[in-house]
């Protein structure tokens, strides 16, 4: 398998440190509001690489980050008049919930800055004795140009950047080019004793205290977004390896961002989707296959156009399911059609699939495959209901594979997409009410049953083993 290494510039072969495991370290939200559906794209796609990597055979440790203590939820706590501490368990309990609706897995860790300041702390010291830091005013500030690395990763040279950030009010940074690992407080702000006096962690080096904490030195993976690159991770790079002296991650992913009308989605700019909102009107599914319908690494337009394409994707994926349930269920006693094309089909299917998704996990190129799959199983199905006969074992091989892959891709489906036991029961009371309804010819209770369906997001549709119920993907509009 080959990733794509932001810090070298190309694709590399992946070896893990350590034989059959796998350390990632993902840079989640500041919890200062909302997630919108740009934060979402790392979130799914590293959920995604996970499950892929699992399915390989490896050990996978997922450890995604909440930075709940920063400049921007202490400003949005004094607009809205709360503690800086209660906002963010506040939004920090809505980004657990609105990922989880998303349907993956949760991370294996999700660590917050305020439960680690001891370890925060302790990097600090290191690098002031060290000589990399030094305090002011009762912050200490990285000095970035005794570091010679830095720039490595973003590629910046020191001698042509400008400041990183502002000095605090009574402090005098050596360089415009330093930055904050820990601040001294300000009346109001959270804070915390440390040998420098009261304060908090700058943004940059909770990340490196967490992610040593849990993969330690040289793990596998660090990403998050690719707006994280600099300052973020290059600062992360510079706290940990100035320590250290030795390679802090051994490979870097970066997630495109999602534009609208070809401009980043950011709450700055105001031009913002909240995911929680998204899924009120949307299969998640629809997202997910939104997101992996492209390469992570390449910006992503966020379009009605583009949406209503995953949705009809999702749907053509139930029908399929829908269509090859309804003939194995089916006793047939016909002589089942030519089985070579799908067992050819499932065959490349899964070589392609693997291919893409080693080839720095292109999902899109997986998904096409995918579809591949999707259409031979129709004409098999078809072929199958008009010769009245079918080779259900093979059949069923084709569907598990595609429901495999599927799985990995993020995208699962569950007998209540295609009509089985798991739905609710006023649904299943609303189809008895339109079959007794029909067979005794009173259409207009059938037809009002049928609406009340309808209206629950719910197709009803006939065949020869009785209704089935297909949840409609709902449309994303006014």
């Amino acid at each position: 398998m080959k990733l794509y290494n932001t810090l070298t510039r190309k694709k590399e072969e992946f070896f893990p440190r350590d034989e059959g495991k796998v350390g990632i370290y993902v840079c989640g939200p500041t919890v200062y509001g909302f997630i919108h559906v740009g934060n979402a794209r790392p979130y799914v796609f590293f959920a995604v690489l996970a499950r892929y990597l699992r399915s390989m055979g490896y050990d996978v440790k997922l450890v995604e980050n909440i930075t709940d203590v920063d400049d921007k939820i202490i400003e949005r706590a004094g607009k809205e008049g709360v503690a800086a501490g209660r906002l963010a368990t506040d939004y920090a309990r809505a980004y657990v919930d609105d990922t989880r609706a998303l349907g993956l897995e949760r991370p294996d860790v999700e660590p917050k800055a305020t439960e680690h300041i001891s370890e925060i702390i302790d990097l600090c010291r290191l690098l002031v004795g060290t000589g990399m830091a030094y305090e002011t005013g009762g912050s200490v500030y990285f000095r970035v140009e005794k570091f010679p690395g830095y720039g490595k990763l973003s590629g910046q040279k020191t001698g042509q950047m400008k400041h990183c950030e502002l000095a605090r009010e009574g402090e005098a940074k050596e360089s415009p080019l330093d930055f904050a690992v820990w601040k001294a407080a300000k009346p109001g702000e959270p804070s915390w004793e440390s040998p420098w006096g009261p304060g908090r962690p700058g943004w940059h080096i909770e990340c490196t205290a967490m992610s040593l904490k849990y993969l330690g030195e040289g793990f596998d993976i660090h990403g998050g977004g690719r707006d994280l690159v600099f300052p973020h991770h290059e600062n992360e790079i510079a706290q940990a390896e100035a320590v250290s002296g030795t390679e802090f991650a051994r490979g870097w992913m970066h997630v495109g961002m999602i534009t609208t009308k070809e401009e980043k989605m950011s709450k700055s700019v105001g031009n913002i989707f909240l995911l929680r909102e998204f899924l009120k009107r949307y299969d998640p599914r629809v997202l997910i296959l939104f997101f992996i319908g492209s390469h992570y690494r390449s910006p992503l337009e966020f379009s009605a156009a583009n949406l209503d394409e995953a949705a009809s994707q999702l749907e053509r994926f139930k029908n399929c399911f829908w269509k090859a349930d309804s003939v194995l269920i089916e006793a047939g006693t016909g002589a089942p059609p030519d089985g070579r094309p799908l067992e050819e089909a499932a065959a490349t299917t899964a070589e392609q699939f693997e291919a893409e998704m080693q080839d720095d996990i292109n999902t899109a190129g997986a998904l096409a495959a995918v579809f591949g799959l999707v259409k031979s199983i129709n004409e098999y199905t078809e072929q199958a209901s008009a010769a009245g006969g079918a080779d259900h074992g093979l059949l069923g091989r084709a569907r598990d594979l595609l429901e495999r892959l599927l799985g990995i891709l993020g995208v699962e489906f569950n007998e209540a997409d295609y009509g089985g036991k798991a739905l609710p029961k006023e649904l299943l009371e609303l189809v008895e009410q339109r079959e007794t309804a029909r067979r005794s010819k009173d259409y207009a209770v059938a037809d009002a049953a049928r609406d009340k369906i309808a209206a629950a997001g719910y197709e009803i549709r006939d065949t020869p083993q009785g209704p089935k119920l297909i949840k409609r993907t709902l449309d994303f509009g006014s």
